[in-house]
């Protein structure tokens, strides 16, 4: 399974969310009929954008707590020193993809960004 973590400012529209997926998508070469969810913190409870989006393209969202996204932020790609300050992680979209795809999940490139919002994708281990 692929799961596609999104990291995105507060009130970020759902096109801006799928803009940011799409470009992981196209740059990673996969369809987007791959995916299986989006995920993000679970503090994001409450925004927008995300959900609609997950909406538009019938994907299921994940909200991941922080401590697992803490224990995934080792394992990031990418270091954002403003993500590191608001939310304690080294990329929020990396990790809650890492941590959403489950135990083995691996990140099959680093997040790709926009100007509000980040898509990483991570692709589940062997169960």
């Amino acid at each position: 399974m692929i799961v596609a973590g999104i990291g995105c400012r507060r009130g970020t529209s759902a096109e801006c969310v799928i803009e940011a997926l799409h470009g992981a998508l196209a740059r990673s070469g996969i369809a987007q009929s791959k995916l299986g969810a989006l995920a993000t913190s679970a503090d994001k409870h409450d925004e927008f954008g995300i959900f609609e989006a997950a909406k538009r393209l019938s994907l299921s969202i994940v909200l991941v707590p922080q401590t697992a996204l803490q224990k995934m932020s080792m394992h990031t790609l990418t270091f954002s020193a403003r993500v590191r300050s608001l939310k304690g992680v080294n990329c929020l979209a990396e990790a809650a993809a890492l941590a959403a795809a489950g135990p083995g999940a691996r990140l099959i490139a680093p997040r790709h960004a926009t100007s509000v919002a980040t898509c990483a994708l991570a692709e589940g281990g062997a169960p």
